[in-house]
């Protein structure tokens, strides 16, 4: 009963193959943050009569790549296989995704790795920022307001136990919450029995629990987070708000709205900050990659004493493009030339075709989405990449996060009344 995505590909002798499971970083709400990510990195550390150094002998041994994760709305486990060793590479996959076992010791080894890297993430400027920046977008309680990573919490990582990783597996890991994609040197004929031969006895009871992932209403007007980074040479500005999801019919002409904005080295964010004023290596914009409304960013890390002219450059950018300065026929047709020239090399390889499965599936679109992706790239119009510039950039709705020395930048930032301002610690509570 699992869907089955098979692309044929004979450039060389690999097969890529990935059960894709409705879970993610989403189906952490009403458990400890960080589940979904750890649950699934844990599958590889024992399955089956199988320790985690046995694991990884045997992938070795078969010339497999063992790939597992979460992204937002979606946890994946798969495996780059020789064609010729595919039957026994599946089988492994199979063992893992079915028959974790979450050893206990390994448990506690992979916390302090874990629990070490959130240390990390929050050192980082940027890291910070995009910890922030979540919660502070869709509110408390919403199934994305966890920090971009979906590494969680010390707390949340520290008082995950076995049950907790099996509670998890038992919810999400199952065959009828799964698809199948599959990318390389076989054929369907050819594929579909080894599935059914490592797969095809998979039972689950019950049914797989629902996401719910609620719409949020938009700031009523700009607000600034500030945190402290005493010492630091260079501040990290970043500013969100929420944006409509991939699924949008005009998810390709918001893409092209903000790749003239921020989302290229020619974009009009970065020829200001690095290029003409020289405050900053890179300024620029991107989406995040939820299926519901997903955070548009602005960010750029700039020099210390350049933070609060920065700011003022960037709300200036982004208020002239929606007011008298909206995207322009050249700027339009530089990005439809640049989108169209790159489409090859997007799908040069069985992973990156893989991906494009991936994003088919979670955003439904058509099976010849990629085939006529050329061609609807072409027909964006300037009409219509204006209305979606003005539906993607909403000044007044802004969350900006900066990181940096207070000490220096806190003064001058509030003396620009970009809106209320809040000094938060790196976990995002309030200080003052």
């Amino acid at each position: 009963g699992i869907e089955v995505v098979f692309a044929e590909r004979h450039a060389v002798p690999i097969v890529n193959v990935e059960l894709m499971f409705d879970a993610g970083y989403a189906a952490d709400q009403g458990a400890a943050l960080g589940t979904s990510s750890f649950a699934m990195q844990m599958l590889d550390e024992g399955a089956g009569g199988l320790d985690a150094l046995a694991i990884s002998k045997r992938a070795q041994s078969l010339g497999a790549q063992l790939f597992m994760g979460s992204g937002v709305d979606y946890s994946n486990a798969g495996v780059s296989a020789l064609a010729d060793k595919l039957d026994p590479s599946l089988e492994l996959l199979a063992t893992l995704v079915r028959e974790p076992t979450f050893p206990q010791f390994e448990i506690d080894r992979v916390k302090k790795q874990w629990i070490a890297g959130i240390a990390r993430e929050k050192k980082q400027p940027t890291s910070i920022a995009l910890r922030v920046l979540p919660p502070l977008l869709y509110g408390e309680g919403h199934p994305y307001a966890m920090p971009f990573s979906g590494t969680g919490t010390e707390a949340s990582i520290g008082g995950l136990t076995r049950e907790h990783l099996g509670a998890y597996h038992a919810k999400f890991v199952r065959p009828d919450n799964a698809k199948i994609l599959a990318v390389g040197d076989t054929t369907l004929a050819a594929l579909m029995p080894a599935l059914e031969r490592h797969f095809g006895g998979w039972k689950a009871s019950g049914s797989p629990p629902a996401k719910t992932v609620a719409p949020v209403e938009l700031p009523a007007a700009p607000r600034v987070y500030l945190v402290d980074q005493p010492g630091a040479q260079q501040s990290t500005i970043i500013a969100g708000v929420l944006a409509p999801s991939p699924k949008a019919p005009n998810h390709l002409e918001l893409n092209t709205a903000d790749s003239i904005l921020g989302g290229t080295f020619t974009s009009r964010l970065n020829l200001n900050l690095r290029e003409d004023k020289h405050w900053s290596y890179g300024a620029g914009s991107f989406f995040g990659g939820s299926i519901g409304q997903r955070p548009w960013i602005v960010y750029a890390p700039v020099q210390t004493d350049k933070t609060a002219e920065s700011l003022t450059e960037m709300r200036r950018e982004i208020d002239e493009y929606i007011a008298d300065k909206p995207p322009t026929a050249a700027e339009l047709d530089k990005i439809k030339a640049n989108d169209v020239r790159s489409l090859p090399g997007q799908f040069e390889t069985a992973s990156s075709v893989l991906g494009a499965l991936r994003s088919i599936e979670l955003y439904d679109r058509p099976d010849d989405y990629v085939s006529t992706l050329k061609d609807r790239t072409e027909a964006q119009s300037l009409e219509h990449v204006t209305t979606a510039a003005r539906e993607l950039v909403r000044p007044k709705a802004l969350t900006w996060v900066v990181v940096g020395d207070l000490r220096t930048i806190e003064a001058p930032v509030r003396a620009l009344k970009l809106g209320e301002v809040k000094v938060v610690d790196a976990d995002g509570k309030v200080l003052r």
